[in-house]
């Protein structure tokens, strides 16, 4: 196949130029390729690298009437994601031990349109899991510093944080946190619910940006004292990336990322959003939301990800904000929304790909994944860039098409996606075929940074 006089867009700049795949993989990326084979022409295209998505909750097995993977995945491929991976939960039984890793990884194999990757957890008590699970092909691993919302995943206490970070360095892994102290949120929401005060200024004032800090700050330190790679997942505040980005230049091995409803939404956006908008961290300040972008312009914050944690529209709906569903369905549209923004923000479209695919590939070992260049897999996204509009319900594909999103701007229209060479989303629908395959993470040395 060749793909015929696109422009194609890499973090290494932006060029006209034709993509030659053979099988799965890219096999030249140059002007004037010869003929051999079916061509597409995309004249008038841009042609990105296939989005990883690290950050995704499908829910399947246990609660597909929140998400499944036939649908979540659908909606990745239009959004020009090709890769993702699926965190330990929502789904149940959730994955921390090798009989749920076996059901969830069953379950992908049978319905997704995408290749996919899986996280496992680390919880109390199941540090024998780990390396049972690193076998088995686990991403890495996931912990929570304070309660998950989920009774099954238990938050990680200190001494399973310190002990299972030594175990996940022994193993040549890496840990995901959520990092809020589970002191501070836990008492001020405590105090909150006891006085009945449960607006969402009130919910957004029980997880302030101080317990961030104070969690990213203690799992930076034990990092230092393991040698674990860490990774610090939704990063809300301009403090906590630059705790992080501190962190990384004193040899510290740590790496953040950020959701766009954090580069999207402020405090005052909650109550206009209502329960659709609730999630944890919570939306900050307007000086929180402007400082992270210009982290991604300056390529000191590396990683953008959808947190994509769908619920039914029931559980989003209510007065009491501290019992509401929190969690945002948005991994459609990251790139579109990205992309609307760019240019008034100073990021340019190498740093799009970049954060949404190149980086998240080589944090996370996936060694033929992230770019567009021969010996890599033929993930790519055939965008046109001319196109512009709004998040509309009606063209999201979840399992329950409602979103925060929906009114915001995007730019780009998907022309076509494709996994390892074949079409998984053209002419507005997804594939009805399932070649998703699943992802192993490289190992024996740190992936490339």
């Amino acid at each position: 196949m060749i793909i015929r006089g696109g422009t194609v867009v890499t973090v290494r700049g932006v060029e006209k130029a034709d993509i030659e795949i053979a099988g799965d993989q890219i096999a030249a990326v140059g002007q004037n390729l010869p003929d051999d084979g079916e061509e597409i022409d995309a004249s008038g295209i841009h042609i990105f690298p296939g989005g990883v998505d690290s950050h995704v909750h499908l829910n399947e097995p246990g609660r597909t009437a929140w998400e499944d993977i036939a649908h979540g995945s659908a909606a990745l491929a239009a959004g020009g994601y090709t890769s993702f991976i699926d965190m330990p939960l929502n789904n149940l039984p959730v994955t921390t031990d090798v009989e749920a890793f076996d059901l969830k990884l069953d379950a992908m194999k049978r319905s997704s349109i995408v290749d996919f990757g899986l996280w496992g957890g680390l919880v109390p008590g199941n540090l024998d899991q780990l390396e049972p699970l690193v076998k088995r092909g686990v991403m890495g691993f996931k912990a929570f510093m304070c309660p998950s919302g989920i009774e099954e995943f238990p938050a990680s206490d200190f001494d399973t944080l310190l002990y299972g970070m030594r175990r996940i360095q022994e193993l040549d892994s890496i840990l995901l946190v959520h990092a809020e102290s589970s002191m501070l949120t836990e008492m001020l929401s405590t105090q909150a619910v006891a006085a009945g005060r449960h607006s969402a200024r009130d919910f957004i004032a029980s997880r302030p940006d101080g317990a961030e800090l104070e969690a990213i700050s203690l799992v930076c330190a034990l990092a230092v004292d393991t040698h674990c790679r860490v990774h610090v997942v939704h990063v809300s505040t301009g403090e906590g990336a630059q705790w992080l980005a501190d962190s990384e230049g004193h040899g510290v091995d740590v790496s953040g990322e950020t959701c766009p409803h954090y580069l999207l939404y402020t405090e005052s956006d909650l109550e206009r959003l209502g329960g659709l908008g609730k999630c944890a961290p919570p939306f900050r300040t307007a000086r929180d939301r402007d400082d992270l972008w210009q982290r991604l312009a300056e390529g000191s914050l590396k990683i953008v990800v959808s947190d994509h944690s769908p619920s039914t529209l029931d559980l989003k709906q209510g007065d009491d904000f501290f019992k509401l569903w929190g969690g945002i369905s948005g991994c459609q549209s990251t790139r579109q929304l990205l992309l609307a923004h760019a240019a008034e923000r100073g990021v340019d479209l190498p740093t799009v790909a970049a954060v949404t695919a190149t980086n998240v590939a080589r944090r996370f070992g996936l060694a033929q994944k992230g770019d567009v260049a021969a010996g890599f897999d033929a993930d790519l996204w055939l965008v046109d860039l001319s196109q512009e509009g709004i998040v509309r319900r009606e063209d999201l594909l979840y399992r329950n098409p409602f979103s925060a999103h929906e009114g915001q701007p995007i730019r780009g229209r998907t022309v076509r996606t494709l996994v390892r060479g074949k079409t998984v989303f053209a002419d507005g629908k997804p594939a009805t075929t399932r070649p998703g395959r699943f992802l192993r993470p490289l190992r024996g040395e740190a992936p490339p940074r």
